[in-house]
């Protein structure tokens, strides 16, 4: 996705159900992980990493002041010899509880061992959000979720579409860090941020170890 296309995309979505939708999520987001301090767990499911949505979150939390929003990438499969800090495993979910929040990104089915860890945090107190395609069981657990639309059928032959999941991160994590309330900016420091934007979301997926 570059950068043209989510500036025409918040154009063309200004004023829709998208926008409110998506700022509302992300409040919900910064309200669960902002007054504990912290304690953001982003998972996915065993086909999907959210790596980029950790990335803008990471960014965001730099950017808005806001570390709160920094997650831990949770993942499904621990590759030998990788950083201490992308070496989170799904045991992780076990001792999440009071006072943390898990965000869990599906694209598609999240699979009945994930559903049942996420079922486990949520019954020791954690916050669950859930940003996916509307899986009724996933939803069934969340606090709070937010569905990206069906594909339409013209996806299958390799068209792009208006809004999906990855888009629908985008402007999740964006409205996290817009939705707080910063320090006022210089027109510098806003165009500096911009750059930084277009040069994520132009980045090409981090490897997969």
């Amino acid at each position: 996705m570059d950068a043209v296309r989510v500036a025409l995309l918040r154009e063309v979505l200004a004023g829709t159900e998208w926008i409110q939708e998506t700022r509302r999520f992300a409040g919900a987001l910064r309200g669960a992980v902002v007054p504990h301090g912290g304690g953001l767990l982003l998972v996915g499911s065993a086909a999907y990493e959210p790596w980029h949505l950790a990335a803008h979150l990471d960014d965001e939390a730099a950017w808005s002041g806001l570390p709160e929003l920094s997650p831990t990438l949770v993942r499904h499969r621990l590759p030998g010899g990788v950083p201490v800090h992308l070496a989170v495993g799904l045991g992780r979910l076990a001792a999440a509880g009071r006072g943390e929040t898990l965000l869990v990104v599906a694209p598609g089915q999240p699979g009945a061992g994930l559903l049942e860890r996420v079922h486990d945090a949520r019954r020791n107190g954690a916050t669950v959000l859930a940003l996916d395609g509307g899986d009724r069981d996933l939803h069934a657990l969340a606090h709070d979720a937010l569905a990206a639309p069906p594909a339409p059928p013209d996806e299958a032959a390799g068209a792009a579409p208006d809004l999906d999941l990855d888009t629908v991160q985008h402007l999740v994590s964006a409205a996290a860090g817009e939705n707080s309330l910063p320090a006022p900016r210089s027109r510098r420091r806003f165009r500096d941020r911009l750059a930084r934007l277009a040069d994520g979301l132009t980045a090409p997926p981090p490897p997969r170890w």
